[in-house]
């Protein structure tokens, strides 16, 4: 996102210190930003659509993970709007209660997605115990403000800095090439004005298709044809629609009118078919 001056409140899911505040921070790293903390990802959708001037950052993707599924749902139900995206690298850390070594930790807490990713750490440390935690950096508030002892979080180094925990082992994720893919959203009228003087190069779509041959192979050609750059394609069923499914589909083009152009295309082919944003790619600094 270009330098702006306004001061935008971001909601993320999870308390401050998660990998959601991290990301946020890092895509706006021009600007001034307020974090506001939500439970879960329902309650980021429910504050947003109560606050039309509040921008929300959803983990989308993993490359460990997979697709975080309930997300592309909640999105897609929400009516908010993609303007951007950002990719983090996800580095884990094993945190305790200061004055404590490994080798008295006999708990570790985290989100079951973490301590999944950590497993070969976890392996390797047979005396530890795996707790799941609704978030990574709840359980380091947690172990801070109960000054709890044998008990360790996995949770970024932001957590462990800002509850005061100090870290006994940096890096123990077991695939150094964990990302974490993030989309920011908005309300419509919101994103209008954000996109304003962006530079849009990538756009998220939605629709379904009717379950006919090569129905999804007809869309692909015209897409390619009009020179567009197919990223991603998720499916998911339609509920109490037998073997219908909605197609999420993430494009990169240069030209944004053929882009367009492409859109009418194949508007006569899809139904229920929905922009779900069209922003800036993000592109590794």
């Amino acid at each position: 996102m270009s330098e702006n001056k306004n001061k935008f409140s971001v909601a993320i899911q999870g308390v401050s210190g998660a990998f959601h505040e991290i990301a946020a921070r890092q895509y706006f790293e021009k600007q001034e930003i307020e974090i506001v903390p939500c439970n879960t990802f329902k309650d980021l959708f429910h504050a947003l659509k109560n606050d039309k001037n509040l921008l929300g950052i959803v983990a989308i993707e993993n490359t460990i993970a997979g697709n975080l599924l309930q997300n592309h749902k909640l999105l897609h139900e929400s009516g908010c709007l993609i303007v951007g995206e950002h990719k983090l690298r996800i580095e884990h850390n094993l945190a305790v209660f200061p004055g404590q070594k490994l080798e008295n930790i006999t708990e570790v807490r985290s989100h079951p997605i973490a301590l999944m990713q950590c497993e070969d750490f976890l392996e390797k440390h047979k005396h530890l115990k795996a707790v799941e935690s609704e978030d990574t950096a709840l359980a380091a508030k947690e172990i801070a403000e109960n000054r709890l002892k044998g008990i360790a979080a996995i949770c970024s180094s932001l957590a462990a800095e800002k509850y005061g925990l100090e870290i006994i082992a940096d890096g123990i994720e077991t695939n150094k090439r964990n990302f974490t893919r993030f989309l920011i959203v908005a309300q419509p009228e919101l994103a209008e004005k954000i996109m304003k003087n962006e530079n849009i190069d990538k756009s998220s779509l939605v629709f379904t298709l009717p379950h006919e041959e090569g129905s999804l192979s007809s869309v692909l050609t015209i897409l390619s044809f009009y020179k567009n750059n197919l990223t991603k394609i998720q499916s998911l069923p339609i509920i109490g629609q037998e073997w219908e499914y909605q197609f999420y589909i993430n494009l990169t083009f240069e030209n944004y009118t053929r882009y367009r152009q492409s859109l009418d295309a194949i508007r006569p082919l899809v139904s229920d078919f929905q922009i779900m944003g069209e922003y800036k790619a993000f592109v590794q600094k």
